[in-house]
């Protein structure tokens, strides 16, 4: 396999990984061109090798730079802005971990805020079955918070040391 065509199927590889978590596809094929990128590209280099509007990849790498997965560079002599992706996939996972609490969780949490204090008659089976699927609900996300929260504040070692524990 020549190098152009690798780095083609990478980035429709991590494109369709972006998109089964939930992530723009787009977004997800700019910031793996910039992840195998050596040097920091244009708004049109981006356009140009995945064959995107203007429109299309300037929204994306605002979000990326949004999430933290992008960085602006400025060339001197250039008035175009150039972009560069985070290469230290650890910053990129606790990134993308944060952003996913932010949107996901964070949300969720106030949804059931609001439907934990409904109101019935305890002995109803509805009421009962309703009260018991939320609080496991709560109970899961609350775990999976804290367990995010962790992994955000935590180092490399850290992480991977109770990850390898976890696989014996």
């Amino acid at each position: 396999m020549q190098l152009e065509e690798a780095q083609e199927k990478f980035i429709q590889a991590w494109g369709t990984l972006g998109s089964n978590w939930g992530i723009n596809r787009t977004m997800a094929q700019i910031h793996a061109l910039l992840l195998i990128s050596p040097h920091a590209l244009s708004t049109e280099e981006v356009m140009e090798q995945l064959n995107i509007s203007r429109g299309n990849a300037n929204m994306n790498i605002r979000t990326l730079i949004d999430w933290g997965l992008l960085y602006k560079e400025f060339k001197s002599g250039e008035r175009r802005e150039f972009f560069s992706a985070e290469k230290d996939m650890w910053k990129v996972f606790k990134q993308i971990a944060k952003e996913r609490r932010k949107r996901e969780l964070e949300p969720i949490f106030k949804v059931l805020e609001d439907v934990s204090k409904v109101e019935g008659d305890p002995s109803d089976e509805q009421y009962k079955a309703f009260s018991q699927s939320i609080q496991g609900i709560q109970k899961f996300a609350g775990q999976a918070d804290d367990f995010l929260a962790k992994v955000i504040k935590a180092d490399e070692s850290w992480f991977f040391g109770i990850l390898l524990k976890m696989l014996k």
